[in-house]
């Protein structure tokens, strides 16, 4: 990971995920970097002068997590294409072919670029930390708590990706294989690039240390609808919590923090805070993307958004680079055609692709980090792990007649324990498909990455014992901190 300094640019607007300035990583001196100086350069050294250069600040931390290589594309075509979703088509490796077939290495570029991309969201978060406690008069007391609350939860976010993706999974041996390194400290420098690896369960302790810490300090709301969905929120570092604790298996706490946002009863809602609750499925993908079900969107606009090759809509939909696997969860049965997620689909050369993500070029759809279907999903597989069925099972019904007003569940899917998780973790892939969740899902539960194959591509299953169960550590790490792998 290269740090250096930070040459942040003011934003023309200031307001959310979209637009704002990135910390940008540059070679540069300060000398050089202002002679000449351009109208619109910062230096180090005064980045934090003023309110609204501060508040340019906060928003490079959302624009460096909006990454074509994080969460503004390639997280969610890598996590997908892992799984077995999906049939790959075009064998381009700059579009996940290599996580497709399960042939990653150590140079591939998106290993390094997933990777980079990362911790500079993590960096930029420590600076902004850092200089907001360095320069305490230059907003007020509360706005740089919840500056800082922001930041720490983007910089939780950014961890739980790395190491879901990076290290062994939680539930293998309750964290005690190497993790990440756990930079916690604002770098502008290259001085402390050798740091050795935290375990799995530290780095998890830290993302969990950070959301909590982001929830007292967070606002409960914003003023408006698109600042609920792309800016972080008390309710937002909760639903993040719950995905966290599932991911360890701790089923008491994700039911605790579930509490919080989700009713005892349906029509499930958030009580306080942003008012959480399910809506019409087709419209939250199509024609609002800030209702009160998207907790935590990546935003697109003409003026900033991911395009080619680095863009999910694109590769998935309309470089129809890969379709639907008619072995994965699109061919399953118990999915009827009355369901509106069975319209998230169109049909060429006899298979379906994705369409989730609909618009055209230049590709404005949102893209979505964390809705409430998911809370209730999360909080239905720990109250049925922990053996209340009933609480799980409503829960699982309210999520799929949404959908689908005319389904009833078998009493074969929810009458044991077992059937109900099995129930929930399908129902997961037919809610969250295409939504970078179904890798994941498999590596947390210490399932094989299934084969899967077409006429013309294949890719074997992956057990949870070799080691390409996981992404490989990146050479460009591996060179340049001589701590990794000691």
């Amino acid at each position: 990971m290269k740090k250096q300094i930070v040459t942040p640019r003011i934003p023309r607007f200031g307001r959310y995920l979209s637009v704002g300035l990135l910390l940008t990583i540059s070679a540069c001196t300060d000398t050089e970097l202002l002679n000449p100086t351009p109208a619109t350069a910062i230096s180090g050294t005064n980045a934090f002068d003023t309110p609204d250069r501060i508040l340019g600040l906060v928003n490079g931390v959302y624009k460096a997590v909006k990454n074509a290589n994080f969460y503004g594309g390639n997280y969610f075509t890598y996590s997908e294409a892992r799984g077995e979703e999906f049939i790959n088509r075009t064998s381009n490796t700059f579009t996940a072919y290599e996580a497709w077939n399960q042939t990653l290495n150590s140079g591939s570029n998106f290993v390094a670029g997933f990777w980079a991309a990362g911790y500079a969201s993590i960096n930029n978060a420590n600076i902004l930390i850092k200089g907001l406690a360095d320069n305490p008069t230059k907003v007020s007391a509360t706005l740089a708590r919840q500056y800082t609350a922001e930041a720490k939860f983007l910089r939780a976010l950014s961890y739980y990706s790395l190491i879901t993706a990076y290290a062994r999974p939680y539930n293998e041996n309750k964290g005690a294989s190497p993790g990440l390194p756990l930079r916690l400290q604002a770098e502008t420098t290259t001085a402390n690039n050798d740091l050795k690896r935290s375990t799995v369960a530290e780095v998890y302790a830290q993302i969990l240390k950070d959301l909590d810490e982001a929830e007292a300090d967070l606002p409960l709301n914003y003023s408006t609808a698109l600042l609920n969905t792309t800016r972080a929120h008390r309710n937002t570092a909760i639903a993040l919590k719950t995905r966290v604790y599932l991911n360890s298996g701790n089923w008491a706490k994700v039911i605790e923090e579930a509490k919080k946002i989700v009713s005892t009863a349906a029509p499930y809602s958030a009580a306080t805070g942003v008012s959480h609750k399910l809506q019409n499925i087709v419209e939250i993908f199509t024609t609002n993307y800030t209702s009160t079900e998207s907790i935590l969107s990546v935003p697109m606009t003409e003026l900033d958004n991911v395009t080619g090759q680095s863009s999910f809509p694109y590769v998935f939909n309309a470089n129809s680079e890969y379709n639907l696997n008619p072995n994965g969860i699109w061919g399953e049965t118990e999915w009827k055609s009355t369901d509106a997620r069975r319209t998230f689909a169109r049909t060429a050369s006899g298979v379906q692709f994705l369409t989730k993500y609909s618009k055209p070029s230049p590709f404005l759809d949102y893209l979505p980090i964390l809705r409430y279907s998911e809370v209730l999903l999360n909080y239905a597989e720990a109250s049925a792990r922990t053996g209340d069925l009933t609480t799980a099972t409503n829960l699982l019904k309210a999520v799929r007649t949404r959908s689908d007003a005319t389904y009833t569940f078998p009493a074969s899917a929810t009458g044991t324990q077992d059937a109900l998780v099995n129930t929930i973790l399908k129902e997961r892939r037919i809610e969250l498909l295409g939504e970078g969740f179904r890798s994941n899902d498999l590596l947390r539960n210490l399932l094989p990455l299934p084969a899967k194959s077409s006429s013309s591509n294949s890719a074997p299953v992956v057990l949870p014992s070799q080691s390409n169960y996981i992404f490989p550590l990146p050479n460009t790490e591996i060179t340049t901190n001589k701590l990794l792998l000691s």
